[in-house]
């Protein structure tokens, strides 16, 4: 189990890092417009992110 969530990790950091390396202008200037929303909208987006990976899961299973 450990293996999976490790490899899981891994997977998410190259995905994240996509984005600053292939257009870092472009991850800038959405990264600066983040800063500027306020805590709830943040929140909705946290909320719709985990929903989104949670049934990405169930439909993988």
């Amino acid at each position: 189990m450990w293996d999976t969530l490790a490899m899981a990790f891994a997977l998410m950091l190259v995905l994240e890092g996509l984005l600053p390396f292939l257009m870092p202008g472009a991850w800038r200037d959405a990264f600066r417009k983040l800063t500027e929303i306020s805590d709830s909208q943040i929140r909705f987006i946290g909320l719709t992110s985990m929903l989104a990976g949670l049934l990405i899961l169930y439909l993988v299973r």
